[in-house]
């Protein structure tokens, strides 16, 4: 019945151990290299795309060249970084892109308006595709820190006085933060302020509060406020009396954040939810799905970007600030947002819900 050896027929156990044998040896040998292949050799030769939700030549453009000229020499292989632009939508586009449709083996990433990943659960869904916790969060370039400033003239240095004095607020448009900010301020605290929208942005707004136009602004990035109107600053022409942040900046030491104002834990928790998005000013994701081990290869390559003396004097030379937080930590801060309770999210959508608002060719002199 051929049970013997006869040239390479084995008898059927011993085939079938053979065969076990072999199988053993394969994956002995095989996981290993594989392993190796993960952790060493996957980005060799390898191109990573990383996709900007904006057009050219705008903030988050720089922040992600500026990084790709960086990142790929602390990933082992050194595999080449692309930048490429992919605008709509305020960015939108994109995230619906690296969710849906991006390859998941680690060779995409993104970078998008901070605050698009916040719309969803603060009653703005459409056209929302994603699920913002399920991304992997690869780091943030910078967490934002900005602040309520006004003119100098108006005698409003701290937040007591901002409490007490009527003002108006320049913002340049429903969304963004000069609008945002100033809106969470006067619902949540009943300051007695109204808010001028219509400029079409930050230098218009400068100019309108040099002109008197206007009492000051909310939601004024503390890093353009330095870069371009320090001697405001300087020669004490405007009081900064408020911060808009989680954490006090390291120039502010002695200025109040807005989750320092006295509220309860209901409002302050809402509070926290609207704020958080200035923690992630500038961040960089994967899609879900990512192998664990490369994800923990792009943060640790990211953590070591920051780190990198010829990046830091990159930024430094455009004047662009290097405020790194941990993927890990903004991956905590998404799940954490997104698991607040149901009364919590009523209320920060309440919080910002906008009135009327006063149009730059008809202020209303009556609040003064």
């Amino acid at each position: 019945m051929g049970l013997e050896r006869t040239g390479t027929i084995l008898r059927p156990r011993r085939r079938a151990i053979a065969v076990a044998i072999a199988m053993a040896a394969a994956v002995a040998v095989a996981a290993p290299a594989g392993a190796a292949d993960t952790a060493d050799q996957f980005y060799a030769g390898k191109t990573i795309r990383v996709l900007v939700g904006f057009g050219p030549g705008g903030g988050y453009d720089l922040y992600a060249r500026t990084l790709g000229r960086f990142l790929g020499r602390h990933i082992a292989g050194e595999p080449s970084i692309v930048v490429q632009n992919m605008p709509g939508a305020g960015s939108l586009k994109v995230v619906n892109y690296l969710f849906n449709a991006a390859p998941r083996d680690g060779t995409t990433l993104a970078t998008f308006a901070r605050g698009v990943v916040y719309e969803p659960i603060l009653g703005h869904p459409d056209g929302a595709q994603f699920e913002a916790p399920k991304f992997n969060w690869i780091g943030s370039i910078a967490n934002e820190v900005s602040v309520c400033a006004f003119n100098a003239g108006r005698g409003i240095a701290t937040w007591r006085d901002m409490v007490a004095k009527k003002t108006l607020i320049g913002a340049s448009g429903t969304g963004a933060d000069s609008d945002v900010f100033p809106t969470v301020l006067r619902n949540l605290f009943a300051l007695p302020m109204r808010i001028v929208t219509g400029y079409p942005g930050g230098a218009e707004l400068v100019l309108a509060m040099e002109r008197g136009e206007i009492d000051g602004r909310c939601g004024w990035s503390w890093t353009s406020l330095i870069a371009r109107n320090r001697d405001m600053l300087t020669e004490k022409k405007i009081t900064v009396p408020l911060q808009i942040a989680l954490q006090r900046h390291e120039d502010l030491p002695d200025i109040p954040t807005i989750m320092e104002l006295p509220t309860d834990p209901r409002r302050d928790a809402a509070l926290k939810l609207i704020v958080s998005r200035q923690a992630m000013a500038r961040p960089f994701a994967a899609p879900p799905g990512v192998a664990p081990q490369r994800i923990a290869t792009l943060r640790s390559a990211f953590d070591a970007t920051m780190k990198d003396p010829d990046f830091l004097t990159e930024m430094r030379g455009l004047g662009l600030e290097v405020r790194p937080v941990g993927g890990a930590e903004v991956q905590s801060l998404m799940a954490e947002i997104h698991a607040s309770p149901p009364d919590v999210l009523r209320l920060a959508r309440e919080i910002l819900v906008e009135t009327p608002p006063v149009r730059p060719d008809n202020p209303g002199a009556d609040i003064r």
